[in-house]
């Protein structure tokens, strides 16, 4: 049996995209899965496009997420030729001069304005939508010549009429496309570039790959690349089409989207955990038989089956991305994090702090942002803080005490007690005199962090 082999090809031209994010997790969850290997490529031949830095962006943010390449450009095994198809152009020409030689491609004549003109006609005349017509330029032979001494021409793939390209997708079932609804397109263009179908298959078929996931909308080339598998005679891999990813309201994730994070870099600055995304991401378009959500890289690919791949959309859910980060964020060592604060306060403190604070944070920013209401204590009350017998009770039995967590607790219980209250009228009064905050953590650590210095001043102000 062959080894599974899948990839992720991403273009330079950005940074790692949620979408992409989730491409690349499961071919690797894939791959895993069946003791395979999980191959990263890049797709660079358009240069006007390529952003400096994408490759290392998007190889630095898939570390980040625990998703590594068995081979990359920077990792390549030797047998399978270079990983950049920048540096593949000469492969690519000699596999498109092989087409020629066999009569499955030839040399498109067409200027660009010949083919919005051929592009006109056929609107014109009502056709659906536009089949490239082989036949439709009429230059002479000497101008042909000529195209074809200065190099303008482009390579295009002549399909055979009604020839049905079908492949049993992974995730939609059987799917079937007539040659006569794609027409013959363009394998190499005049600057003798590739394009995108051509090249993905000369790598795909280099490199040996068994199976490839990718997003819905490369569904419309499918079909065209089998055409090129079988122009080659070549055996082409097991296609799998992931449905698409939504916002909350089913719309589909644009980038330009501004109300929702949809690159990885930016959870990877505010500090979300990446275990918590690797398993957020594996549930987008996938569920495990035992309907288990909280799952380890392990885990995850032990029970990774294609099979369980969704026919539906798939909904990001920024609020249950959160709670994911949540769940592992508990579970951080305190150094961990302490190392990432750079609090000057003592070990003992950040040790409490850290506790208190990791139980509901889904990021490592919320939690600096709540260092810095100790850092920086305010000096203004709230303007709903009012006297009343809750605050004078729990001063009158906090000042009497050591300033420790127990004692504090001990004197929020007299107070209860005294007072004769519970719930929101014993705590929301304490709570507002002593952290000037409306909400937190539990009260007697969140009032001994702030060090009773502060918070005596605040309550002798207040009751004296």
């Amino acid at each position: 049996m062959k080894k599974i082999r899948t990839r992720y090809a991403p273009s330079p031209t950005g940074y790692l995209h949620i979408g992409g994010a989730r491409t690349a997790l499961f071919n690797y969850l894939f791959a895993k899965h069946f003791n395979g290997d999980f191959i990263f490529r890049l797709e660079d031949t358009d240069v006007a496009r390529n952003v400096e830095g994408g490759e290392e962006s998007q190889l630095n943010n898939l570390a980040w997420l625990g998703i590594i390449p068995d081979e990359s450009p920077l990792k390549p095994n030797a047998k399978y030729g270079n990983y950049r198809q920048s540096e593949k152009l000469d492969i690519y020409k000699k596999y498109a001069d092989e087409l020629i030689a066999n009569g499955h491609a030839y040399k498109a004549y067409d200027s660009s304005e010949e083919l919005e003109k051929q592009h006109q006609e056929s609107e014109e005349a009502n056709i659906a939508s536009f089949r490239y017509n082989p036949d439709w330029l009429k230059i002479s032979d000497e101008e042909k010549q000529r195209r074809d001494a200065a190099g303008e021409y482009s390579l295009r793939l002549r399909l055979p009429k009604n020839t049905i390209y079908e492949w049993d997708d992974l995730v939609r079932g059987k799917i079937s496309v007539n040659s006569d609804d794609i027409g013959d397109f363009v394998i190499m263009k005049s600057d003798g570039y590739p394009t995108y179908n051509f090249a993905v298959v000369i790598d795909d078929h280099q490199m040996e790959i068994t199976n490839v996931l990718r997003g819905e909308e490369h569904i419309t080339n499918t079909p065209k690349q089998l055409a090129i598998y079988q122009a080659f005679g070549w055996e082409h891999p097991v296609f799998g089409h992931l449905t698409i990813i939504t916002n909350m309201e089913g719309k589909k994730l644009s980038k330009r989207d501004k109300t929702l994070k949809q690159f990885i870099e930016d959870y990877k600055n505010e500090g979300y955990r990446p275990e918590a995304i690797f398993n957020f991401l594996a549930l987008l378009g996938w569920t495990s038989a035992d309907k288990a959500e909280i799952m380890s890289r392990e885990e995850l690919i032990q029970k990774f089956d294609p099979e369980r791949l969704s026919k539906s959309p798939s909904k990001f859910d920024i609020v249950k991305m959160e709670w994911f980060s949540k769940q592992y964020m508990k579970n951080v060592p305190n150094e961990e994090i302490i190392e990432k604060l750079f609090s000057p306060k003592g070990a003992d403190w950040n040790n409490l702090f850290v506790s208190t604070y990791k139980q509901s944070s889904a990021t490592l920013d919320e939690i600096r942002k709540n260092l810095l209401i100790y850092l920086n204590p305010k000096d203004k009350e709230p303007e709903n803080l009012e006297l009343n017998n809750v605050i004078k009770s729990f001063y009158s039995s906090l000042k009497e005490k050591e300033f420790t967590v127990e004692n504090i607790q001990q004197a929020i219980d007299e107070t209860k007690e005294v007072c004769s209250v519970k719930g929101k009228d014993l705590f929301m009064p304490i709570r507002l005199a002593t952290t000037y905050e409306e909400h937190g953590p539990e009260l007697a650590k969140a009032i001994y962090l702030f060090g009773k210095e502060v918070i005596m001043s605040r309550l002798v102000k207040l009751c004296e």
